[in-house]
């Protein structure tokens, strides 16, 4: 057996070998890494809950918020209530007296006169008022279609006549039922009279009139049942859109009457926004489009529109937009107007280039540069962009064009040096040579006009026929007013920083046959017609 060593001998210590203290010395360093890899890993977890526990105090916070809102609306909504009653009793017996009035002061008139004439502001208000006391939609309907010419003043009055009603909302759907959502007229001239813009109106005037008085907006006053029932009839209009082929085949005024009617009864859909952004696009140039556009929920998506607008060379109605949403930087407006000026010159080209009839291609063109000119005009004044893009030549160039147009319409003057041999239209002499008597309706013209019709048989004599003696006197032709015109060198030059000189657009040449030849012997050259 060993001996076992005694702890309190000294015994020779044994030196550590180099293997060894590397040995040790990977293993701090291995140690080392893997403490800081774990508390990097630590620290990360601790970063992202607190990250975690921060957003969700701050969803913690914002629905309280939100709950706070909600129970204060609530509360003001139940007190609006109250307060919208104690507004409509109170108003009760105002509105009873002046119906009474009203009624006593019109049901002569509308009797006797069932346009309901009326000459004054006052008395279209006390009439329309009587139709909305009475809950009469289909007279009131009438009376409104029957009024376009005074559209300004039913626009100021329709809201005033609309709040004597029972149920404004249910008269509304009513009076408008005729035409929206379907067309329910029988006779062809009446379906061919466009009511759109008496759907609009309606429609418009009942806004302020549903309005909550206290809350605004937010809260309409129309009962469930009603707006079920309009629901109803924008389903309706939608499913009739394959009946009338598509929405590119839809008129504007339809269109601008069903987008009218979902904003007025609170009926927007956001299934149906690509739905709504397409039948917008399609009736941009509508003045009511853009604010039309931001109440259906298409805000965020009009840049996309603008920039399609722009596509399609609708650059007008694309600043239109820009300024209802407030992307004027994005989209600069006098650019976009000088663009349409100019696509409206080029429009206006292509039109001057029709070879089949010069004249009526001259009157078209000009009246699409005209048109163009006045709405990018009435633009510049409506932004106030007269200092980025000032108005004066594109109104002088307006002028020439409306001084050009007046200059054709202005009948062709007759030399002064050819005066005194011009012979009374009316007197019909012989050439001296013996040639034909020319026809007696082109003798008694002044514009020496040709009928294409054939002359009676008594009258005309063609060339062939036998000559005249040479003893009769000589017969004078008419004044020669009339010759070839050639058109100018350059009838269309314009561009919308500086209006050219003035330039009228090229007419059709005109060659009228001259009677003259008389004395010579030859017979004159006639139409055609005269030989039939």
């Amino acid at each position: 057996m060993g001996s076992i060593p005694d702890p309190g001998e000294l015994t020779e210590l044994t030196p550590p070998s180099f293997d060894e203290f590397q040995r040790q010395t990977s293993l701090m360093t291995s140690c080392t890494l893997l403490w800081k890899e774990l508390s990097d890993h630590f620290t990360s977890l601790e970063q992202n809950l607190l990250k975690k526990s921060e957003a969700l105090r701050n969803k913690i916070q914002s629905l309280d918020k939100e709950t706070k809102v909600s129970l204060s609306e609530l509360e003001q909504r139940e007190v609006s209530i109250e307060g919208s009653v104690e507004i409509a009793l109170g108003k009760l017996g105002e509105n009873k007296e002046a119906a009474l009035f009203a009624l006593r002061k019109v049901s002569g008139e509308v009797d006797e006169n069932e346009n309901g004439e009326v000459d004054d502001g006052e008395g279209l208000l006390l009439v329309l008022k009587s139709f909305c006391v009475k809950m009469d939609a289909l007279g009131f309907w009438r009376f409104v279609t029957g009024k376009k010419k005074e559209l300004e003043a039913l626009r100021a009055q329709m809201p005033l006549a609309l709040a004597e009603c029972l149920d404004p909302a249910r008269f509304v759907l009513e009076s408008i039922s005729e035409v929206f959502p379907v067309d329910k007229r029988v006779e062809k001239s009446e379906r061919g009279n466009d009511l759109g813009w008496a759907c609009v109106l309606v429609l418009e005037s009942l806004i302020p009139v549903v309005v909550d008085p206290v809350i605004g907006k937010s809260r309409l006053l129309v009962t469930p049942t009603v707006k079920e029932r309009a629901k109803r009839i924008a389903e309706t209009w939608k499913a009739s859109l394959e009946e009338r082929g598509g929405i590119e085949n839809v008129k504007t005024p339809d269109v601008h009457t069903f987008l009218q009617h979902l904003v007025t009864f609170g009926i927007v859909k956001k299934e149906d926004v690509n739905l709504y952004r397409k039948l917008v696009v399609g009736s941009a140039w509508r003045k009511q489009m853009p604010k039309l556009a931001v109440s259906l929920g298409l805000g965020d998506k009009m840049p996309d529109m603008i920039e399609e607008l722009i596509s399609r060379g609708q650059q007008l109605d694309a600043v239109h937009f820009t300024y209802e949403v407030g992307l004027v930087n994005k989209f600069p407006p006098v650019p976009l107007l000088k663009a349409f000026l100019k696509d409206a010159r080029k429009a206006a080209a292509s039109i001057m280039d029709d070879p089949n009839n010069p004249g009526r291609a001259a009157q078209l063109a000009g009246r699409k540069e005209q048109s163009a000119l006045r709405a990018v005009i009435k633009c510049i004044e409506e932004y106030k962009l007269e200092d980025q893009f000032p108005p004066e030549n594109l109104k002088k160039r307006l002028e020439q064009l409306e001084k050009a147009k007046t200059e054709k319409r202005k009948p062709a003057a007759v030399p002064a040096n050819k005066r005194t041999a011009a012979v009374p239209a009316n007197k019909r002499t012989r050439a001296n040579s013996g040639g034909p008597m020319p026809p007696a309706k082109a003798g008694r013209l002044t514009n020496a006009y040709v009928s294409s019709f054939p002359a009676p048989p008594t009258i005309v004599r063609s060339p062939s026929h036998a000559q005249y003696p040479a003893g009769i006197p000589a017969y004078h032709s008419p004044p020669p007013m009339y010759g070839s015109r050639s058109p100018p060198t350059n009838p269309y030059a314009y561009s919308p920083e500086a209006a050219p000189p003035l330039g009228s657009y090229p007419v059709a040449p005109m060659n009228y046959p001259a009677y003259g030849g008389y004395g010579n012997g030859i017979a004159p050259a006639y139409q055609q017609a005269y030989y039939r």
